[in-house]
C-alpha cells in the first residue's frame, strides 16, 4: 500500500478533501492531510486564493514541504488545484518520491526544475473545458509533463467544474469523481506492487 501526502485546495482543508483522503485510506493507503491554511476554508475559490495571496505562495510552498519531513522518501505526493503548487514541488524536488497525482492544475515543469525525474509516475486529472484548468494554461502545462511518458498520464473529463472530485461543493461532478477515484486507488494499487 502506498503513503500519500495530499495537500487541499483554496477553500481549504474541507469535509470534501477529508472525504477524499478516508476513501483512499479505506483501500489500504496511509494518507497525511496537512492543512496549510491553519483552519481556515472558504466558500469561494476567489477567496481562498486571495488569502494564499496575502499568505504568499511561497509560505504555502515553505508549509508544503514542512508536512513533508519527518515522512520517508518514498511517498505519492497529491494536490487539489492551489495544492498542486506543493505537491508537484516535492515530487520533482525531493528525492524517492514515488509519484504525483495532480487534480485540476498543473504547473510547468521548469518551474520547479529542469526536468520531470525520471522513474516518477504521475496522472493528471481536469475537466477539459474547466476555464481555470484550460484557461490558465494548466492544460498546456499537463500535456507537456505527459508528452512521450510511458509513466505519466492526463485524464480529461467532460465539464467545466473545478473541483469536480470533493463531494460537497457546487462544482462536484459524481461520475467524473467516482472515475477519478477510481484511476487513482488503480495508479497507487500498482505503486504497491
Amino acid at each position: 500500500m502506498a503513503e500519500v501526502l495530499l495537500f487541499h485546495h483554496a477553500l481549504g482543508l474541507t469535509e470534501g478533501v477529508t472525504a477524499f483522503a478516508e476513501g483512499l485510506r479505506r483501500a489500504g493507503h496511509t494518507v497525511h492531510l496537512p492543512d496549510l491554511y491553519e483552519g481556515r476554508t472558504f466558500q469561494d475559490v476567489e477567496a481562498g486564493v486571495g488569502y494564499a495571496g496575502e499568505v504568499g505562495f511561497d509560505t504555502i510552498l515553505a508549509r508544503g514541504e514542512k508536512a513533508a519531513e519527518g515522512l520517508p522518501g518514498a511517498v505519492v505526493y497529491a494536490g487539489f488545484s492551489l495544492g498542486v503548487l506543493p505537491a508537484q514541488k516535492l515530487a520533482q524536488t525531493r528525492p524517492g518520491a514515488l509519484g504525483a497525482l495532480l487534480f485540476s492544475a498543473c504547473v510547468p515543469v521548469a518551474e520547479f526544475g529542469a526536468a520531470w525525474p525520471e522513474g516518477v509516475p504521475a496522472q493528471v486529472h481536469g475537466m477539459d473545458a474547466d476555464p481555470f484548468f484550460v484557461g490558465d494554461g494548466d492544460l498546456e502545462a499537463a500535456r507537456a509533463l505527459v508528452a512521450g511518458a510511458r509513466d505519466r498520464e492526463l485524464f480529461l473529463y467532460p465539464g467545466t467544474a473545478h473541483l469536480f472530485a470533493e463531494a460537497g461543493t457546487a462544482d462536484h461532478v459524481p461520475e467524473a469523481a467516482a472515475l477519478c477515484a477510481e484511476r487513482v486507488l488503480c495508479f497507487l494499487d500498482a505503486l504497491g506492487r
